[in-house]
């Protein structure tokens, strides 16, 4: 297990980077059942720094697949309103929220996917308000993770479940800069070598990426006054926060009408309790059109048919190979890591910090002006060491972006 200093200094990193807590903020703590003394640390430090009130919301995978495994269909055709109502007070409040990810990226195999998916539109319907705060970063919000038996069993199969947590904790524990001497610091370093790499592609406003790589032609055309974010974001109160810890990315939002060609994946993908392997996606006019998976063709299915424009494309998101996440050579079949190890995509909602103007825009507006609107948001992998990615600019010239997997600028 690790030692109580490690954690300490994940805690102080979640609380000084990933949610930035301030004086007189209340915190709202989604953690697994499984990981208390993470969860504990956090509320510690949180509190030490100045929360007025933060609260724990416990999360236990077991019993979530009882729920879905035995629980009655009329069940997942509602959302509790007092969470509702929680969530939107604590973003009217200028709250913070933080969810720590432990569950088996396997948790749901064998699950009718209907029931997933009918349980997820149910739900992204009746937080739309607090799904709109978060995806205009209006509140700080983040997410980190801890290792869960099962997860960590996944991701080290060849070592027995103690050891195999353990080697989870010190990867993330390194994913995340806890081995460096002053973690904080060296978060505070990376954010600004990543807002380098936003204010370099800001300036381009490039038309179109064309990706090419082993199984992927895709162009991706891009919305006029396109903005990248990416490491450090801004609420609506100035305060600063990092939503994904660790992030490698730089990321801005597609025109939802502008993709097209086929693209392949290189990671699995952990899908609402299911991974989903081997896919690829074939594009017309912004639009799936057609779709294959070796593994989880089904939850592909339920992902894609989740509403009227779950098809589409809502991110696109530029990671180095050469990174903290890919050069540790693991496969952690948790999106939150593997993104960050390779270029990625994402179905469905796309974020309106993406575009000039765009958190004070309507749905419409931003559909007008490019951006996918959906319940859906889910990243998958498209990276690797073999992909080039060039800028197309606006009068039709091709410059390099990506090399090898790498920047090329």
């Amino acid at each position: 297990m690790p030692t109580t200093t490690e954690l300490e200094k994940y805690a102080d990193l979640i609380v000084r980077t990933a949610v930035n807590i301030q004086k007189g903020q209340d915190l709202w703590i989604n953690a697994p059942i499984h990981q208390p003394e993470l969860a504990r640390l956090v509320v510690k430090r949180a509190y030490e720094v100045g929360a007025k009130n933060v609260h724990v919301e416990w999360r236990d995978e077991h019993i979530s697949k009882l729920t879905y495994g035995l629980a009655p269909d009329e069940a997942f055709e509602s959302y509790p309103a007092w969470r509702v109502q929680a969530m939107d007070e604590l973003a009217e409040k200028g709250g913070a929220y933080l969810l720590i990810k432990s569950d088996d990226p396997e948790l749901l195999k064998g699950i009718n996917p209907k029931r997933i998916a009918d349980y997820s539109r149910v739900s992204s319907a009746a937080l739309v308000n607090w799904r709109n705060y978060t995806s205009s970063k209006r509140v700080s919000w983040s997410i980190a993770a801890a290792p869960s038996d099962n997860w960590a069993k996944l991701v080290f199969p060849e070592l027995d479940t103690e050891a195999a947590v353990e080697a989870l904790w010190q990867a993330i524990f390194r994913a995340v800069r806890v081995d460096r001497d002053d973690p904080v610091a060296a978060w505070e370093e990376h954010n600004n070598t990543l807002l380098s790499k936003r204010a370099y592609l800001d300036a381009k406003q490039y038309k179109k990426l064309h990706y090419r790589a082993p199984g992927t032609d895709l162009i991706i055309e891009l919305p006029e006054n396109h903005l990248w974010n990416g490491g450090i974001s801004k609420n609506e109160r100035g305060g600063t926060f990092n939503p994904n810890i660790p992030t490698e990315e730089v990321y801005t939002a597609p025109h939802r009408l502008g993709t097209s060609g086929v693209v392949r994946s290189t990671k699995p993908l952990s899908y609402q309790g299911n991974l989903i392997e081997n896919f690829s996606l074939t594009f017309e006019n912004g639009r799936v059109v057609d779709f294959q998976a070796e593994k989880g063709y089904d939850s592909l299915k339920e992902m894609l048919d989740l509403d009227a424009t779950s098809r589409y494309l809502g991110e696109v998101a530029l990671v180095p190979h050469q990174s903290p996440i890919s050069e540790s050579n693991i496969i952690f079949f948790n999106t939150l890591y593997d993104e960050n190890a390779s270029n990625h995509l994402a179905l469905g909602n796309a974020y309106p910090t993406c575009v000039e103007g765009g958190t004070t825009m309507s749905r419409e507006e931003l559909e007008q002006a490019g951006l996918n609107q959906s319940f859906l948001h889910v990243d998958f992998m498209v990276g690797s060491a073999e992909m080039d990615i060039d800028g197309i600019t606006k009068d039709g010239r091709a410059e390099p972006v990506f090399r090898k997997g790498n920047w090329a600028f």
